[in-house]
């Protein structure tokens, strides 16, 4: 670790701890430079740009601030990557352009080109860096995993972590592929920045509806008594998408969907859904308690991973009335394939509030809709007092979703009108967009805010990180040496049968609307 780095930074810590009279969002921000390696790639130019040219639409970033693009193409300038920026914008977000405000807008991006393991071009940055003093600087690796060693390395040997630049990172999933290359991945980090300057990043994180999931859970009352074994039968979350694996057929070969989805947007919903009161709202301690629920995560060995997981891939099929290819078919996707795009699972999280109660997750491509929600199922009452029409009531659900709609629903049994003995089950709903007049702003620009904050709360600690490849390496390594048949579910499908009969077996179906 370089001797100069301090270990505490005078920081917010969390996005929940205000002063009065100011929210999160127009609390001054100081100048910052925000440096993408890979500025020219495609996560860059689909959310990252638009992202921060959104931010500066609203004002919500600091006067003084830059963008400073690095990498390919080598040969490339300011004046370039600005008119490649122009193009993105109106190719993904046209509805963002406006000429006179992205002009200015333009004024404050800049390109460094150059290859990742040129020492020269992190000279050429650290000019850059220097000529705007006072500025903090925040690295965003916008950049395959492999690119990482020699971008760390490069930053050290030229001293761009130092503290008179007030460093922070932002790293992408996949944050490696197993808990080895995790722990590697960490320490190589570790040997640059302080844990509190590092911003691991997962956009489901920055979905208002997550995030909300903490007030629904530990501002209401109402919720915390019924929270737990003894009125809650099961939990189900599922993460559907109605998309293919579009261009990122190589990458989907080497991750699959366990690494994909599984390891981070799943398990973080059941951390939000599951975790104890914290004993306060800074982010440490949120982060507390949402590693106590991975540590408490039944481990699957061979046998119960075989029982109780299931794992599936797309054939050809209906998508909104289109005929859609099989995975197999997709652009370089071996034709042979045996990676998983769906998986489902019966889990448990071997804790006191959570004993026995099965927490069902799903998550495939070519679904039906797209779609991620959690439901929380209760318990049917103990006695059944309504006569033999009413035998079976149907239970009480919590429904929140998260995509695409945001909205909470809460769904009980009523009387029907002018009928002594027939039930309805009826839903109360909030919807995020027609109650709220705010802006509900994107997701990379929540993360990106309390990055400029420095504001951790929604990213994911070294120890987290650890916990959570500890829960999926077992499946992976037991799935990958299993044989199924593939495709076995049709694109359209709600994935294989085996999916369903999971929850059969146990007398339960998955909830779909």
């Amino acid at each position: 670790m370089s001797d100069n780095i301090s270990a505490t930074i005078d920081i917010p810590k969390s996005r929940f701890i205000k002063p009065c009279g100011m929210t999160s969002d127009n609390a001054p921000l100081d100048p910052v430079t925000i440096v993408i390696f890979g500025g020219g790639g495609d996560l860059s130019r689909r959310k990252l740009i638009p992202t921060i040219y959104h931010l500066f639409k609203e004002n919500l970033l600091p006067d003084d601030f830059s963008v400073i693009g690095f990498g390919s193409p080598p040969d490339g300038d300011d004046v370039s990557y600005r008119e490649r920026i122009v193009l993105s914008i109106k190719e993904f977000e046209p509805g963002l352009y406006e000429k006179e405000g992205f002009d200015t807008f333009l004024n404050h991006v800049f390109f460094e080109g150059g290859y990742f393991d040129d020492i020269s071009k992190y000279e050429n940055l650290k000019k850059r860096l220097n000529s705007s003093p006072g500025h903090n600087v925040i690295y965003y690796m916008s950049v395959h995993p492999s690119f990482l060693p020699q971008i760390i390395n490069n930053i050290k040997s030229c001293s761009l972590n130092d503290t008179n630049y007030n460093p922070r990172i932002v790293v992408e999933k996949p944050f490696g592929t197993d808990q080895k290359s995790a722990l590697e991945l960490n320490s190589l980090l570790h040997s640059c920045f302080e844990e509190n300057r590092i911003f691991r990043i997962d956009h489901y994180l920055g979905k208002e509806t997550v995030q909300n999931i903490i007030y629904l859970r530990f501002a209401n009352i109402i919720f915390e008594p019924l929270w737990n074994r003894n009125n809650i039968d099961s939990v189900q979350i599922t993460v559907a998408e109605d998309i293919g694996v579009e261009h990122r057929g190589k990458f989907y070969e080497q991750a699959g969907v366990v690494r994909d989805i599984v390891q981070n947007h799943i398990l973080q919903l059941m951390a939000f859904i599951a975790m104890e009161p914290p004993v306060g709202f800074d982010a440490d301690a949120i982060r507390d308690e949402k590693v106590k629920v991975f540590n408490s995560i039944r481990m699957m060995d061979d046998e119960y991973v075989s029982k109780n997981c299931v794992q599936g891939q797309y054939g050809s099929g209906m998508i909104g009335g289109q005929k859609v290819s099989g995975y197999r078919d997709e652009f370089r996707v071996a034709s042979d394939s045996k990676t998983p795009t769906f998986f489902a699972a019966k889990m448990f999280i071997d804790n006191w509030r959570w004993a026995d109660v099965p927490f069902y997750v799903r998550t495939g491509k070519r679904l039906p809709k797209r779609c991620t929600e959690v439901i929380i199922c209760f318990k049917r009452p103990p006695l059944k007092i309504f006569g033999t029409a009413c035998d079976d009531i149907e239970q009480s659900l919590l429904r929140i979703r998260i995509q695409p709609n945001e909205q909470i629903s809460f769904f009980t049994n009523v009387k029907y009108p002018n009928d002594a003995y027939r039930m309805s089950r009826v839903s109360m709903n909030f919807d995020y967009k027609d109650y709220f007049k705010e802006k509900n702003y994107p997701p990379y620009s929540r993360l990106i805010l309390d990055c400029l904050k420095g504001d951790l709360t929604l990213f994911v600690r070294e120890d987290s990180i650890k916990a959570l490849w500890s829960i999926v390496d077992p499946i992976i390594n037991k799935l990958e040496s299993s044989e199924y048949t593939c495709p076995n579910y049709s694109a359209g499908d709600w994935g294989p049968v085996e999916a369903d009969n999971l929850l059969k077996r146990d007398g339960r179906s998955w909830y779909t609307d």
